[in-house]
């Protein structure tokens, strides 16, 4: 089959690599000027920013095997990074016993590397899914061209895409929109700080209580990271929401004092700029692994979905339902 995958994510290029395997023909679109989504790095004169997803995790036996690869050839390596939790400008240790992995040298390089192979059509926002004569046809918008383009057709059609986004492309099958309107996922404001001089704290990383910031971590201090003083700092979801809106200067300003009243440094950064994730975590999970309708030939995974674990939003949640959906449609 020839199969059109829309978002280039890690569960969207998990799918792809598997049908291709399978020895489907897949075409990958994705909006955004590079892949991995949410498992992103923004690059600054400073050094990357791993400003989206920090680490993840492994727990079950096919991902454990998955990321055993991944370390084997390089793309992956453990953070034994020092984690705390701070309450009121005090600090005690936090996190220990669970082991987490960064890919090297930063977040999205993991997505490049298993996209490599793919074809991957990126700067092309798939606005609409239509199905002709059974085969389905592509609405594809692209800031070279004042028209969208027509893609296809395709024999099947996976959006790989938080669920807020996927479910105007989901008018074709309402049975699937009124399930993803049950996981929208809640926004994160980020900030991120470079700072001159190594500000000395005694922690890699911190979960934040009663505070703007929900996390920060100090990114130069993960395994083959450039050398520097970078912070990201993730508000969270109730102040992201709260603040959607917000003009981005404000919420810097708003942001970067929590910062220093949590760390107790006042010492000023020479860069700060924020990001805001519209889409950051599922509010709650789908319990399935991914959604499949073979008649159709339409399907839908991502990081919302439970697939069997305690919680969603997680590279874990992601990769098995990218997985999931490639086997559903391969059966």
């Amino acid at each position: 089959m020839h199969i059109a995958i829309v978002g280039a994510g890690i569960s969207g290029l998990t799918c792809a690599r598997q049908l291709q395997s399978q020895g489907h023909h897949v075409t990958v679109y994705e909006k955004s000027h590079g892949v991995s989504g949410r498992m992103s790095t923004r690059q600054t004169e400073l050094g990357g920013f791993d400003h989206g997803a920090q680490y993840f995790t492994a727990t079950t036996e096919r991902f454990k095997k998955e990321v055993a690869d991944w370390r084997k050839v390089g793309w992956v390596a453990p953070w034994e990074g020092k984690l705390a939790s701070l309450d009121g400008g005090a600090s005690k240790p936090a996190g220990n016993g669970t082991r987490r992995f960064v890919p090297v040298p930063g977040m999205s390089s993991l997505g490049k590397h298993v996209a490599h192979g793919l074809d991957v059509r990126l700067e092309q926002q798939v606005v609409a899914v239509e199905l002709m004569d059974k085969r389905w046809l592509l609405s594809v918008k692209a800031d070279t061209s004042p028209v969208n383009a027509t893609a296809g057709p395709f024999d099947a059609v996976v959006l790989a895409m938080p669920a807020d986004q996927a479910i105007p492309l989901l008018n074709l099958a309402p049975a699937f929109a009124k399930q993803a309107q049950k996981a929208r996922l809640a926004p994160c404001w980020t900030l991120m700080l470079g700072f001159q001089a190594p500000l000395e704290l005694e922690y890699d990383g911190a979960w934040l209580n009663h505070s703007r910031l929900g996390w920060i971590a100090r990114d130069t201090a993960k395994p083959s990271h450039r050398a520097g003083e970078r912070w990201v700092c993730h508000a969270t979801a109730a102040w992201s929401l709260k603040h959607l809106e917000d003009d981005p200067e404000r919420v810097k300003e708003k942001l970067s004092k929590a910062f220093h009243e949590a760390t107790g440094s006042y010492i000023q950064p020479i860069h700060a700029v924020v990001h805001r994730w519209r889409y950051s975590q599922a509010v709650q999970p789908l319990g399935e692994d991914c959604l499949w309708n073979g008649k159709q030939r339409i399907g839908v995974c991502g990081d919302w979905f439970a697939v069997g674990l305690d919680g969603s939003g997680r590279v874990e949640n992601a990769y098995l339902s990218g997985l999931a959906l490639a086997k559903a449609i391969g059966a």
